[in-house]
């Protein structure tokens, strides 16, 4: 049996004032920002939205109250990443981490990576990466 294609992310607290420049950040390094509340594979992107923040928030105990009005993010990884139906290379799961250290003060994640549905690019913007 075959697993569902799905999209391997890493979920993120980001302060709101600091997600342009992640966003930037992210994009050189071919790793895409997607708000949760604005992806395209969320019926109702708000609610989501606001569930994984609270779920967050909760699963540390007080210690990421500040990020209680943070944007929930998922970072995927870009073409660059991928090598066919192959896991994601050690570099790609690096490289993520290592993005979210250099915005320590602004970000709160947990290490690992999760999975869901297929993020896909809007027309007018695959055409141009």
């Amino acid at each position: 049996m075959r697993r569902t294609p799905h999209e391997n992310v890493a979920t993120v607290l980001v302060a709101p004032g600091v997600l342009p420049d992640l966003e930037l950040a992210a994009m050189a390094l071919d790793l895409r920002v997607w708000p949760i509340r604005t992806a395209p594979i969320c019926e109702d992107g708000p609610r989501q939205a606001f569930q994984v923040r609270r779920g967050m928030i909760e699963a540390h105990q007080g210690d990421w109250d500040l990020a209680a009005d943070w944007t929930p993010v998922w970072i995927s990884f870009g073409a660059r990443w991928r090598i066919g139906d192959e896991p994601l290379p050690w570099t790609a799961h690096t490289t993520v981490w290592d993005l979210l250290a250099s915005y320590a003060e602004h970000v709160r994640f947990t290490r690992k990576l999760g999975g869901v549905a297929k993020l896909i690019l809007p027309p007018d913007i695959a055409s141009a990466a």
